[in-house]
């Protein structure tokens, strides 16, 4: 399992998709940052709301949808190293870019930005898990259903940039239409966007939206198991 990890981080390391994910947020963070009062409670979270976002929708589905095209997954199968172990080990490294990716943005933020970060980090934790574990979950569903790498990545751009749109992540809620604002803070990127920026505001978390990261998280999820193919 170890051996596994390491060369796993290795494969991890050297896939643009990583740097990418890591510089976008960051990119988008210093460019609007700069003009933006200290006190700011929106910036921030919408972009470790894209973070994450593009590990779950982008990262997870290509990486095991390709695995399973080029039959990796199915020569695993006749080794002690079980396809399993292999998907366990991807998410946790996926799961250690997306905290890698959210804090340097958190450090960026506090260090040189000057920006707003929230004391308590109790609600912070929860807020990303559930995010986390919502986007995640859709991940491993494109993984689950699509034929190839190249359609995992396809549907993951295709889905990411509508559920960014709907989670104000593009611009700001507040100015957009009511009921598209109102529809994209029950998606999962939506819900864990406003999440965010409620804890990073002093409030305490909207349980509801708590309860619909964790719903998006288990069905998805059981749907996803349902449906994955090893090969």
């Amino acid at each position: 399992m170890t051996k596994l990890t390491v060369v796993e981080l290795k494969l991890l390391v050297r896939e643009p998709g990583s740097m990418f994910t890591i510089l976008l947020p960051l990119f988008i963070l210093v460019i609007f940052g700069s003009s933006i009062p200290p006190g700011d409670t929106v910036l921030l979270p919408m972009t470790l709301a894209i973070a994450v976002g593009l590990v779950g929708l982008y990262l997870v589905p290509t990486t095991l949808a390709t695995y399973r095209e080029r039959g990796i997954l199915r020569r695993l199968s006749t080794t002690p190293v079980r396809p399993r172990n292999l998907l366990i080990v991807q998410l946790l490294l996926q799961l250690v870019l997306a905290v890698t990716a959210c804090a340097l943005l958190l450090a960026v933020a506090g260090t040189i930005l000057g920006a707003h970060l929230p004391t308590r980090v109790v609600p912070v934790v929860v807020a990303f898990a559930l995010g986390t574990a919502a986007m995640f979950a859709i991940g491993l569903l494109i993984a689950a259903v699509a034929p190839n790498g190249r359609t995992a990545n396809g549907v993951g751009v295709l889905l990411y940039f509508p559920m960014a749109f709907l989670a104000g992540l593009m611009q700001p809620a507040d100015k957009m239409p009511v009921i598209l604002a109102r529809i994209g803070e029950y998606t999962p990127l939506g819900a864990f966007r406003q999440t965010l920026q409620d804890v990073w505001a002093g409030a305490s978390p909207n349980p509801l939206l708590l309860g619909v990261m964790a719903a998006y998280a288990v069905i998805i999820s059981v749907a996803a198991a349902k449906f994955f193919r090893w090969e």
